[in-house]
């Protein structure tokens, strides 16, 4: 039998020919769970068998792949505990809609009120599933067989998605009789799975992950009532506007339907952003609105289309940046590592806002700085500004929502904005599409773009944007007033014109090739839609280029 070299870390052992992932591991005896592996840059399922010399690095659940190959898994387990209780019907009205907070919403069709009995009675037949460490088979079949699988199954959802591939083979995965499409990897078996819990939550559930914190317990659920809001009134309009997942949208594409949903999608936007305009006009006490988002939210181009919106109300609005409130470079905050920390609320001239801010409100004439993003220097040009009885404050920066940073100002003189890109459209009823992807492709797309990054040096850095997300935005949005959602249901469509050459000009070689591979995938499931009917003060125009504001 052929031997072959097996590195793993500074450790190098020779394995027949064929070894599983599963099995070279159990041999390093160094304890874990690993649920997924780096085999020479290519991300593989632990029972994937190795056929040549190879690197490999094992993934845990303290890993994003891992965590995401987790999170699938639980949700297979789940559908395979629905199969066993109460057969195929139940699993194809079950709908994996977002995620809150550590925790995967989930609504079953026909059930608006789901009871305690049946979420112990679901949550008990998957602990038995873990119990009976079932493994999760992986069957690569022609496309059309899997297509005419899942017809039989009824299972509408996947026959419209997989209609529209070009690859002539679809992974189909099973476990313990039931059988279903995922997009991405899977546990070798259900053993591994032993930590989640399930809670009731309005008119569906929570299926809620390990913590991220401390993985040997379920995370908590945590009330997010704003953003479920603003995610459902996403998802019902979706449903209203018949696309509801990516088929649904190719569905539209190939009946030549795309300017209509546009020019629909645009029209909902735009009487969205009057409807706050008008709230602010409605309450002359507020004369600062503040905006904040995480990363490629859109936010420039929302103040914009705001500002116009005010203007029709007979507001006279200012935008203002806190980026020019920027520290000088060398009084801002170190990370750990020595670089600058510009994320945290400490790199701003909190003093130096508040300050003015107050002299604004109280009638006085001020000179605002702007910063000099070369020189890395706080600078005043001459910028004075005076509000009068109808002028108002746009202020957009990622701290907005922090009173920390307005701590001066009257609460009823501030009208919160939070917005985000919160992606309405799922793979298919099993596979939801993660906010942070969609966001991620558009900041791919816009640096290449306007600051001429490699999408291999966006993906580089996206971790330690999302760090910071995390910790300045996402702990204050339900203070908003108002939770504005910018993604439209037909961009990604339109993205993919722009990001796929980017994604496929990242060598295989690089840290980044994975990510990039699994957003390629992600991409083949969409046929394309030109950006010629995006009117040009969409919101998507930030990224793609084309628009009517500075952005």
């Amino acid at each position: 039998m052929e031997m072959i070299q097996v590195r793993v870390g500074e450790r190098v052992m020779e394995f027949p020919e064929g070894v599983t992932l599963q099995n070279v591991y159990k041999e390093l005896s160094c304890g874990g769970e690993p649920i997924l592996a780096n085999v020479d840059g290519t991300l593989k399922e632990m029972f994937k068998k190795l056929g040549h010399d190879c690197t490999v690095e094992f993934l845990d659940i303290r890993t994003v792949p891992g965590r995401k190959t987790y999170e699938r898994g639980l949700i297979f387990m789940m559908l395979a505990a629905l199969y066993r209780l109460y057969g195929q019907d139940e699993c194809n009205n079950l709908r994996v809609e977002h995620s809150l907070g550590q925790g995967i919403y989930c609504e079953i069709e026909g059930k608006t009120d789901i009871s305690a009995e049946f979420l112990e009675t679901l949550k008990r037949e998957m602990c038995a599933l873990v119990k009976e460490d079932r493994m999760i088979e992986k069957r690569a079949m022609n496309t059309q067989t899997a297509i005419r699988l899942f017809e039989k199954a009824g299972m509408e959802d996947k026959v419209k998605l997989l209609s529209y591939r070009l690859d002539s083979k679809t992974n189909v995965y099973s476990l313990s009789g039931y059988s279903d499409y995922f997009y991405g990897f899977m546990p070798a078996s259900t053993a591994i799975l032993k930590v989640f819990d399930l809670v009731s939550y309005h008119e569906g559930f929570l299926l809620m992950l390990p913590d991220a914190e401390d993985p040997s317990v379920p995370a908590a659920p945590v009330a997010r009532e704003k953003l479920y809001k603003t995610l459902q009134q996403a998802n019902r309009w979706g449903k209203s506007m018949e696309v509801d997942t990516i088929g649904d949208l190719n569905a539209l594409i190939t009946a030549g339907r795309t300017e209509e949903l546009i020019l629909v999608q645009e029209a909902l936007m735009e009487q969205k952003i009057a409807d706050m305009a008008l709230r602010v006009a409605n309450d002359r006490s507020r004369k600062f609105v503040m905006i904040a988002g995480p990363s490629s939210s859109g936010k420039t181009s929302f103040a914009n289309r705001l500002s116009i919106q005010l203007r029709a109300q007979g507001l006279k609005p200012y935008m203002i940046s806190l980026d020019n409130y920027y520290l000088n470079r060398e009084d801002c905050p170190k990370n750990p590592d020595g670089s600058y920390n510009f994320e945290c609320l400490e790199s701003l001239d909190v003093e130096l806002f508040n300050k003015q801010m107050l002299q604004l409100l109280n009638g006085e004439r001020v000179e605002l700085p702007s910063f000099n993003f070369k020189s890395g220097r706080q600078e005043f040009k001459g910028n004075y500004l005076q509000l009068g009885a109808d002028d108002i404050l746009v202020i957009e920066g990622i701290h907005g929502l922090n009173d920390k940073l307005s701590y001066s100002l009257p609460k009823e003189c501030k009208y919160k904005i939070y917005i985000s890109a919160l992606t309405e459209l799922n793979v298919d009823r099993h596979n939801r599409i993660p906010t942070t992807d969609g966001r991620l492709l558009r900041r791919i797309v816009r640096d290449a773009r306007t600051r001429g990054t490699s999408a291999q040096e966006t993906i580089a850095m996206w971790s330690s944007v999302r760090a910071g997300e995390e910790e300045y935005i996402f702990p204050y949005q339900e203070e908003a007033d108002y939770m504005f959602n910018s993604a439209s249901i037909y961009e990604l469509a339109v993205l993919k014109v722009y990001a796929e050459p980017l994604l496929f000009g990242i060598p295989k070689d690089c840290p980044e090739y994975p990510e990039a591979k699994r957003l390629l995938k992600f991409f083949s499931y969409f046929l394309t839609i030109p950006d010629d009917a995006m009117p040009r003060n969409s919101l998507s125009r930030e990224f793609v280029g084309g628009s009517c504001f500075d952005v």
